[in-house]
C-alpha cells in the first residue's frame, strides 16, 4: 500500500446506506496527472484512475482533499478506500441533466463529464429537428445511465433507450424523474444493441436521430458479446439504415476504445452512411477529441474519448 493509500480506510460494504446528497453544483476537474485524476462530484472529491493522464500533477497539494480513492484491482474491478464516510446515492446536475451517482466496483459513478458538449449538440439537432418536422425521434444505443437520453428528451424528442442491464435502465430512468423527465416519451428497454438494430430494421422503423457510445468490450443481456473493434462497423452500418430519408437527420458516435482516434471514428461513419444513404456528402461531418477541461480556468484538459457526428442538412455542430 501506497502512502498515499494510506490515509484512507476501507469500508466492506461501499452499498450503506447515509443520507442523500442534492447538489446543483454538479461537476468540477481539480487535477490530474501521473495515471490519475482528483474530481469534485458536488460535494464530494473523488481520487480515480485515469490512464490519459500522463502528465505530471499540476497542483499536487490539494490532493489530499479526496473523500474517497479507488484503488483497482488486476481485473477491471476494485475498491474504493474513504477517508470520510459517504452517502449511498447523491444527485448532481450537469447541464440539462441530474444524476443519481453512487461508487461502483467499476470505479464509476455514473456521469461521463466529456459528453457535456456532445449533450449540447444532441440539443441543438433536436430542436431543429423539432422545428423542420414537429417531431423528432431518437435511438440511444448503449445509453448506460442516461446523459444523452435527458437531454434529447428535454429538447423535444421522443427517446427509445436501449442498455443491455436492466438495473442501469432503472437507473437511467431515475435520473430522468430526478431531471423532472419523468413524463417525456421516453421507452426504456433492456437489450442488445445488435439484436434491437436489426429488429428494427426488419419492422421498417425510422429515426431522425441515433447515438451511440459502445464499449471497448460488453455482454447483452443474454450473454451476447459485443468487441468493438469486430462488431462496430457492423452495428453502425446497420444503425444509420434506420434515419429517415425526410428533413434533417444525425447520427453520434463517441467511443473510449483507445484504437478508435477521431480519424478512424470519421472513416467508419462516412463507411456507414454511404452504405445504408448511397454518400455521406448530403451532410456534414464533425470530429474531435474528447476532454474535460480543468476548474477554475486553469489551463490543461483531460482527454476522454473521440466523437463524430454527422448531420444531414437543418442540423448543424456548435
Amino acid at each position: 500500500m501506497t502512502d498515499r493509500e494510506a490515509g484512507f480506510s476501507k469500508i466492506a460494504d461501499v452499498r450503506r446506506l447515509f443520507a442523500e446528497v442534492d447538489c446543483d453544483d454538479g461537476y468540477a476537474l481539480l487535477d490530474f496527472g501521473h495515471g490519475r485524476r482528483l474530481e469534485r462530484f458536488g460535494p464530494f472529491v473523488l481520487d480515480r484512475p485515469a490512464p490519459a493522464a500522463k502528465a505530471p500533477r499540476l497542483r499536487p497539494e490539494i490532493w489530499d482533499r479526496a473523500d474517497a480513492y479507488f484503488d483497482r484491482g488486476p481485473r477491471k474491478t476494485g475498491k474504493w478506500l474513504f477517508a470520510r464516510e459517504l452517502p449511498e446515492r447523491w444527485i448532481v446536475r450537469l447541464g440539462p441533466c441530474r444524476f443519481e451517482l453512487k461508487l461502483t466496483e467499476f470505479g464509476h459513478v455514473g456521469m461521463f463529464p466529456e459528453q457535456l458538449p456532445n449533450w449540447r449538440r444532441l440539443t441543438h439537432a433536436v430542436r431543429r429537428c423539432v422545428e423542420a418536422k414537429g417531431t423528432c425521434r431518437v435511438l440511444n444505443l448503449f445509453a448506460y445511465t442516461g446523459g444523452s437520453t435527458m437531454a434529447c428528451a428535454a429538447a423535444g424528442a421522443e427517446v427509445v433507450h436501449i442498455d443491455a442491464a436492466r438495473n442501469v435502465v432503472e437507473w437511467a430512468r431515475r435520473n430522468a424523474e430526478h431531471a423532472g423527465l419523468a413524463d417525456r416519451p421516453v421507452r426504456w428497454i433492456a437489450e442488445d444493441a445488435w439484436k434491437f438494430v436489426r429488429r428494427e430494421n426488419k419492422r421498417g422503423n425510422r429515426y431522425d436521430g441515433i447515438i451511440l457510445d459502445p464499449p471497448s468490450y460488453g455482454h447483452g443481456p443474454r450473454g451476447e458479446v459485443f468487441r468493438a473493434k469486430q462488431h462496430l462497423d457492423r452495428l453502425l452500418e446497420a444503425a444509420a439504415a434506420l434515419l429517415t430519408d425526410e428533413g434533417p437527420v444525425f447520427v453520434l458516435l463517441t467511443c473510449h476504445t483507445p484504437e478508435f482516434d477521431t480519424a478512424r471514428l470519421r472513416a467508419c461513419m462516412t463507411a456507414a452512411i454511404r452504405s445504408s444513404h448511397g454518400s455521406s456528402d448530403a451532410g456534414k461531418t464533425t470530429a474531435g477529441a474528447m476532454t474535460i477541461p480543468l476548474s477554475d480556468d486553469a489551463d490543461g484538459s483531460l482527454p476522454a474519448g473521440n466523437m463524430v457526428m454527422w448531420m444531414r442538412p437543418g442540423t448543424s455542430a456548435r
